[in-house]
């Protein structure tokens, strides 16, 4: 399977990151040091978490 899995500027080179993809028309998200797990969910679930997040939903989480 070629996945083009891309991750944040932000992220360091090593750890602390999470990748994401598109395929087959799912997003695809890993932790780069645990690829073999993969979350599945759809564009529209991702929008809803994002906007979340921007939205500080989540910030006592970090």
């Amino acid at each position: 399977m070629d996945i083009k899995w891309r991750k944040s500027s932000k992220s360091d080179d090593v750890a602390n990151c999470l990748e994401v993809a598109v395929h087959e028309g799912e997003v695809l998200i890993r932790e780069s040091d645990d690829p073999g797990v993969v979350i599945r969910t759809t564009r529209a679930k991702l929008r809803a978490f994002i906007d979340g997040a921007a939205a500080g939903e989540f910030d006592d989480l970090a």
